[in-house]
């Protein structure tokens, strides 16, 4: 039986890297996975995550403010992880919302349309 791939990604190092998915219980899968090329943790993203290219430093830049937002990209119902800002100007939308409205940050960012 295959063991499902889910991604990683390194920030400073603008790198995603699909790994097994870590285990259920107690075990190597729960253990700090490191950057091959810095050694920094890696930070597990979802199986449904697809990387912005490495000069993309936009992308990069709102890949972090989701991800330190709590937002990750795992596979729903239907398949995908659902919407998710690509643009730093969409994550500050979103924020703006969340300030003025109350509404949990990570629960705005991934409004698809905001009121």
């Amino acid at each position: 039986m295959a063991h499902a791939k889910t991604s990683y990604v390194c920030l400073p190092c603008r790198a995603s890297y699909k790994q097994p998915h870590p285990g259920s219980g107690p075990g190597p899968g729960h253990r700090d996975r490191p950057c091959p090329r810095c050694a920094e943790p890696l930070i597990h993203v979802g199986s449904a995550f697809a990387a912005p290219r490495r000069r993309d430093v936009a992308g990069w830049r709102t890949l972090s403010l989701l991800l330190h937002a709590g937002v990750r990209f795992h596979k729903s119902c239907c398949g995908g992880p659902g919407y998710r800002p690509r643009t730093p100007g969409e994550v500050r939308a979103r924020m703006a919302y969340a300030r003025t409205t109350g509404e949990p940050f990570a629960q705005a960012l991934v409004r698809r349309e905001l009121p």
